[in-house]
């Protein structure tokens, strides 16, 4: 009888465990669902409609849709995009694997180098793109003083279609590098010290540990960081923003992101800004499926 008295206990303490577990997930769930999955439907219904925010809706249908694959600058901001990703994901995970590799080993004053890399992730995107802006100035601009001081002619920066995108570029990467950084080095802290102790022993170099060890015990944070990082790219625009109004020179930095706000929030079409977003919203859901059925079969799990 204790027994059997025993069991109905057990599994009625089990309940009340998931109960509290889902309770405890319920605000999330609701944020979550509120903010981010009720968003994507209304904005698919609002993309069949034309509306100004202020007279009446009108239904559309997949007009919005139609003008958008003719709309050129919605393409020339696509390709922007695209180019903003292309350069800054590479340079990103490289240099923010670099200084990881530096800052994991044991020199004096390691905590504080560590510090001073990631301040940039905190700090607001207004203020280092107000700062940047200065430094990138065509006539005292801390970047053209420098080159000047060697010899080498300045540039205007964002003011040139050729240089706008690359500096945004250059810009982004600094701003983003430290919370990288911090990933990858929490995951060289769980590479185990010993497989480079025995790679020593059988004479292995620097770079064949790195090839052999580092490199695909590291897979699975790359590839996280892959992912995130061309989301985050696509879904550039503080910067673009405060850096370049309007767009750029030629609408050179004028991206998607960019490109929506600019449709809703300034020509008030938000029925075709709304068509953009779920465009947007297709490409950035595709990329990610195509990493994770592609790219992740590289990725070694331990």
């Amino acid at each position: 009888m204790s027994e059997r008295a025993h069991k109905p206990k057990k599994q009625h303490d089990r309940t009340d465990r998931q109960t509290f577990a889902y309770l405890l997930l319920l605000p999330t769930v609701i944020i979550i669902t509120t903010f981010h999955v009720l968003p994507i439907f209304y904005s698919l219904g609002l993309s069949l409609f034309n509306w100004d925010l202020i007279s009446e809706a009108r239904f559309a249908g997949l007009r919005n849709f139609r003008l958008l694959a003719y709309d050129p600058l919605f393409w020339k901001s696509l390709w922007n995009t695209i180019y903003y990703t292309i350069l800054s994901v590479p340079m990103t995970i490289i240099f923010s694997l670099m200084i990881a590799m530096l800052l994991n080993s044991k020199i004096k004053g390691i905590d504080a180098y560590r510090v001073i890399y990631f301040i940039p992730v905190i700090t607001s995107i207004n203020a280092v793109s107000i700062v940047w802006k200065l430094i990138y100035h065509p006539n005292f601009g801390l970047l053209n003083n420098i080159l000047e001081s060697v010899g080498i002619p300045g540039q205007r920066w964002l003011l040139d279609p050729r240089w706008a995108m690359v500096s945004i570029v250059v810009m982004s990467v600094w701003k983003h590098l430290g919370y990288n950084v911090i990933i990858f080095l929490t995951g060289l802290k769980n590479i185990p010290n010993h497989l480079y102790e025995a790679a020593t022993v059988d004479g292995a170099g620097k770079w064949s540990q790195f090839r052999n060890i580092t490199w695909p015990l590291l897979s699975p944070v790359t590839f996280f960081i892959l992912v995130m990082s061309i989301i985050g790219s696509f879904q550039v625009f503080a910067q673009i923003y405060m850096m370049t109004p309007g767009g750029g020179p030629m609408n050179s930095t004028m991206t998607v992101v960019f490109y929506l706000y600019k449709v809703g929030f300034g020509d008030f079409h938000f029925g075709y800004a709304s068509a953009v977003a779920f465009e947007l919203f297709i490409m950035i859901f595709a990329l990610t499926l195509v990493q994770k059925l592609v790219v992740e079969k590289r990725v070694h799990y331990q």
